[in-house]
């Protein structure tokens, strides 16, 4: 009877949790307090010192944690449109590998010089605080106007950097890889990234071509097989001792872009799992910490804090993204007119000859990289990643989660309160981005279409302009307007105003096309002309 009792209680406080923890999405984001910051406090606050609830087992806590992680890459992966992220591919690549032994370099070296501690323990701690984490990038930049590249690269980068981020944390944390050659810890890193590249690419299109044709008795199924299939090429990658965060990450990609059956079923589901893992994850996360030791690891944090923020990732930026650089481009291109000079007489001649001059890729400028610098949010995944060395029993691994612990919550407040104005004051927003215009997706699985949710916000010059003006491509309608709550259906002279919401029809072969086109005229006006080949300019 008591064990009864006592897991009934159990559950009555996990589902008090769960739905305060469910309120609280509304709370923070009225008053914009990051939700893992209120998703940690609850769990201090039915910890040991609040309502007395003893949890110390960080065995228990890294294998639940890197399980929660499985779940929100997964949904990072199966929400990304390939045809934003793969123009971004190579630099996200860049920040996700170059860029994290980098920053774990730089933290520490300063971290040995200034705290004195060993090079080693310097080196791990830069480690865990390495990977940027997918949570807080997910659903704090996705309310920003952001240029499409910052957001696209932003969010590939948070997807993929916490594969060699957790690669480099359980070699410097394991005892008997302590005393493993640099040139064998590289290969083994090159070489769990490579398999679980390759292993979470072939879950997803043996898995994307296995949903297109199976025949499930019911609709519920589908949403559960594909989050699954993640689950599985995390599962295999691991097995085979690969990558298995890439592998999760790569098969969401796959699956989000296949032409899936129930898809926007799908990508509800992975959502709901995903805030449910994140609150799960905070929560148990702000149980293990003890509230008594933290004010001794204040000074540590700060420091740690500082050093990461204005130098490392500032430093790891410059340097991973320096081949994608505007300023590198212009020295490229110069370079090449002065070879095409030699051979053909001049560079114009060579461009008659059919060579491309546009980017395949994106390119970035300074303020650019200067948002990238700061945008680099730590959440969860510096604490998950830093109960591997409190679980080996490292040195100093308390003292080390402590730092962490603090540092992502000063941290995670200062950086998220300015993201907004840093991104007006360095000029790399989009006031006609996919988050202004607030576009959702409801398949229409029988015609191969989509449905396009768009409203028209203040100030946008949207506002004003005829239907007939907007031009979208062929195979995209707009079916129905929403103006002052009632609906009527528009005509080729029907003109826009701020505030109306627009159902737009649009087949999946143009798809991008009709939010390209609804983006150059939310930036232009009726004027607008859509011109393909300027997609691929970067402003500086």
């Amino acid at each position: 009877m008591s064990g009864a009792y006592s897991f009934e209680v159990a559950l009555l406080i996990g589902a008090g949790v769960l739905l305060a923890a469910v309120a609280a999405v509304r709370f923070s984001s009225r008053i914009g307090l990051p939700s893992l910051l209120v998703y940690l406090a609850l769990g201090m606050l039915i910890g040991e010192s609040g309502f007395g609830i003893e949890f110390e087992n960080a065995t228990l806590t890294r294998t639940l944690g890197l399980c929660a992680l499985v779940l929100i890459i997964a949904e990072g992966g199966l929400s990304a449109r390939w045809s934003s992220l793969k123009p971004v591919l190579p630099a996200a690549i860049a920040l996700s590998t170059v860029g994290v032994f980098i920053s774990t370099a730089v933290v520490g070296l300063v971290v040995h010089l200034l705290l004195g501690v060993s090079l080693h323990s310097g080196l791990l701690l830069g480690a865990v605080l390495s990977s940027t984490d997918a949570a807080a990038v997910f659903s704090t930049l996705r309310w920003l106007r952001l240029k499409p590249k910052l957001m696209a690269t932003l969010e590939a980068e948070s997807g993929m950097n916490d594969a060699p981020a957790v690669i480099l944390v359980v070699l410097l944390a394991t005892p008997s890889l302590a005393g493993v050659h640099w040139a064998t810890e590289t290969g083994l890193i090159a070489y769990e990234l490579v398999i679980g590249a390759a292993l979470g690419l072939l879950v997803g299109l043996a898995g994307a071509w296995t949903l297109r044709r199976a025949a499930l008795p019911a609709a519920g199924l589908y949403p559960l097989a594909a989050v699954g299939l993640t689950v599985l090429a995390y599962a295999a990658g691991v097995v085979v001792h690969g990558s298995g965060f890439l592998a999760v990450y790569v098969a969401g990609v796959i699956l989000g872009n296949s032409r899936l059956p129930h898809r926007q079923a799908i990508l509800g589901f992975a959502d709901g799992l995903a805030w449910l893992a994140q609150i799960g994850l905070f929560v148990m996360l702000g149980l293990l910490v003890s509230p008594a030791r933290l004010p001794g690891a204040l000074i540590p944090a700060l420091v740690i804090g500082l050093t990461l923020l204005l130098l490392a990732r500032p430093i790891s930026v410059a340097v991973s993204l320096l081949p994608f650089t505007t300023r590198f481009r212009a020295r490229t291109i110069r370079a090449d007119e002065t070879r095409e000079t030699a051979i053909s007489g001049t560079p114009q001649e060579s461009r008659r000859r059919g060579r491309p001059r546009r980017p395949r890729y994106e390119r970035f400028g300074r303020r650019d990289l200067a948002f990238l610098s700061w945008a680099g949010l730590r959440g969860a995944v510096p604490i998950v990643l830093a109960t591997i060395p409190l679980s080996e029993a490292v040195p100093g691994a308390t003292a080390l989660f402590d730092a962490v612990f603090v540092l992502v919550v000063i941290f995670t407040l200062a950086q998220t309160g300015t993201l907004a104005p840093v991104a007006r004051w360095l000029r790399v927003t989009s006031p006609a981005e996919p988050t202004e215009l607030r576009v959702e997706t409801a398949p229409l699985e029988r015609m191969q279409a989509d449905l396009l949710q768009l409203e028209i916000p203040v100030g946008s010059q949207l506002a004003g302009v005829h239907l007939d003006e907007l031009r979208l491509p062929v195979g995209a309608v707009v079916t129905l307007v929403l103006r002052g709550g009632e609906g009527f259906v528009p005509h080729e002279q029907t003109r826009l105003r701020a505030g109306d919401s627009m159902l737009i029809v649009a087949t999946d072969e143009v798809r991008d096309a009709t939010l390209r086109r609804l983006r150059e005229v939310g930036k232009a006006g009726r004027l607008a002309r859509w011109i393909a080949g300027n997609s691929g300019k970067t402003d500086d």
